[in-house]
């Protein structure tokens, strides 16, 4: 189909994701097929204790990532980007943004990657029978009201990063499905929060001098598919330097990178489940059926279509891989190498390919942040090696890469003794872009096929663009029936089954990350 001709006549929808390390918007067809792209790379900072990114940093990413994408349709097609069909946000889920009743932030953004809330996380999945981990949004806000948090008595309303985004450019203050299930608990059969922890959470609050109700103060719960609003003038300022986006533009609702990874990969569906592997690794599993008890390990969210899903979230997956990218690519400048840092990405998972299953003996700890999954409230990164292992380039690469999928396996474990049944795995993100690797250890690690699809690399933005599309053209049809028959109709897709060896060779590397866990809390006591 014509592309250029879809976009003169606004026969796209646009997809924006926030990722931990990487905002991206991908512009695709009423046919599905990716347009344009455009991104803006930004970095998460420390700042008196947690970690965030600046309001300033929010705006600017959104502008330029936008105006990357405009540049690129117009350097490709020579057309200006002033009619879209339908837009929709996404982005990291969790954390907290507070506001007062005139719209100014009360404290910096705290994303999910802290793990300061564990008084409030303790409590509420006490007292609500259900696991509230410290980075989702209701622990967050009740960790500031139970610790007396100056900011608490101006709340006005509270909300995620996707949450805000969206309610500047619509002035509808609402999310997804996929995205409220990471703020509080959702009730399946009625497609919003759960009406009785709802109460609890109130009563709770209300004891420790919070006057104001949770309906009042978290963001309202759409479904996929419904309408969330429409860009407005001031959106378009917001997001589009150049003004020529025209007003009116209707909205999907924004969901959470969890959910948008599900539609990416097609696996929304019961006993269908993706891998999410950047800066942070998830697997989510749409469950036939409730888990028999509550796994602190294990959150319980939603598609964003409203069924329930199983998810183990990590928190650390490719940073520290990205980290010796960097080293690794300066080293080869010093030697006067003019290589892209993708082509040292390449040999990096080249020649983890090629080293021993064991990886020599290694064991390295990719703890950027807390790790929840094993317990850490903070991380070190840390490499660990005998005097007598196989210390080679090949078999460090691969130490690295087991390293990002250890905690996977280990809440992994916790669903395979609920007898869950998969029978499609797929994985999307940075960890699957060279070609089989990443896969063949995915697949050892959890012995099971794993499969990725041409589209994986475009991952959560192309799922959000999907989820605007199906807004405007899903045509009573469910999400499931829209994504299989119109989306993923032909989708070309690469399937890795577990190969005996390199199972031998993770279990053996897994175990001594498991011995070795108390020598990464000793350096976590240790270096501050």
């Amino acid at each position: 189909m014509d592309k250029k001709l879809l976009i003169e006549s606004g026969r796209t929808a646009l997809g924006i994701e926030f990722g931990s390390t990487r905002v991206k918007a991908v512009l695709i067809g009423e046919d599905c097929e990716v347009i344009s792209s455009g991104s803006y790379e930004w970095e998460n900072q420390l700042l008196d204790g947690y970690w965030t990114y600046s309001l300033d940093e929010i705006h600017t990413a959104l502008r330029t990532c936008y105006s990357n994408l405009r540049k690129d349709v117009n350097e490709k097609y020579g057309v200006s980007l002033k009619k879209i069909g339908a837009i929709g946000i996404s982005g990291m889920m969790h954390g907290y943004m507070a506001f007062d009743k005139n719209g100014k932030l009360l404290t910096p953004f705290r994303t999910w990657r802290n793990t300061t809330t564990e008084k409030a996380s303790a409590e509420l999945t006490e007292k609500l029978s259900f696991n509230i981990p410290q980075r989702w949004t209701a622990s967050h806000l009740y960790e500031a009201i139970i610790d007396g948090e100056a900011h608490v008595p101006e709340i006005a309303y509270v909300t995620t990063l996707v949450g805000y985004i969206h309610y500047m450019l619509t002035g509808v203050n609402a999310v997804g499905i996929g995205e409220a299930s990471g703020i509080f608990p959702i009730d399946s059969t009625k497609n919003d929060y759960d009406e009785n922890m709802v109460g609890i959470f109130d009563r709770l609050t209300e004891e420790k001098g919070f006057t104001k109700k949770l309906r009042e103060v978290f963001p309202k719960v759409l479904l996929a598919g419904e309408n969330a609003g429409y860009l407005t003038e001031k959106g378009v300022n917001m997001l589009d330097e150049s003004g020529e986006l025209e007003t009116g533009i209707p909205f999907a609702p924004g969901e959470g990178d969890a959910g948008t990874g599900m539609v990416a990969t097609n696996s929304v569906r019961v006993k269908t489940g993706n891998i999410s592997a950047g800066t942070s690794v998830f697997l989510m599993l749409v469950l036939e059926k409730a888990l028999s008890k509550v796994y602190p390990e294990i959150d319980m969210v939603t598609t964003p279509s409203g069924k329930p899903v199983a998810m183990v979230h990590c928190n650390n997956c490719t940073s520290d891989i990205n980290a010796w990218g960097g080293i690794l690519h300066s080293f080869a400048s010093l030697l006067g190498s003019d290589a892209k840092k993708g082509r040292v990405y390449d040999l990096m998972y080249e020649a983890a390919s090629k080293a021993d299953y064991d990886c020599g003996g290694l064991v390295s700890y990719n703890y950027y942040s807390g790790e929840p999954v094993t317990g850490f409230k903070e991380g070190r990164p840390l490499l660990i090696r005998t005097p007598d292992c196989k210390f080679t380039f090949e078999n460090f690469m691969l130490c690295e890469l087991y390293s990002a999928m250890a905690t996977l396996r280990i809440g992994f474990e916790l669903l395979k003794d609920e007898e869950v049944s998969v029978e499609e795995l797929y994985g999307h993100g940075g960890f699957y872009i060279y070609p089989g690797v990443g896969q063949s250890i995915t697949a050892a690690a959890l012995d099971c096929d794993v499969s990725v699809m041409k589209t994986a690399g475009e991952g959560g933005p192309y799922g959000m663009a999907l989820l605007a599309l199906y807004s405007i053209m899903g045509e009573g049809k469910t999400l499931e029936d829209f994504l299989r028959e119109k989306a993923f109709r032909d989708a070309e897709c690469l399937t890795v089954s577990p190969d005996e060896e390199r199972k031998k060779g993770f279990n053996s590397f897994l175990e001594r990350y498991k011995d070795g866990l108390s020598a990464e809390a000793e350096a976590v006591k240790s270096i501050k």
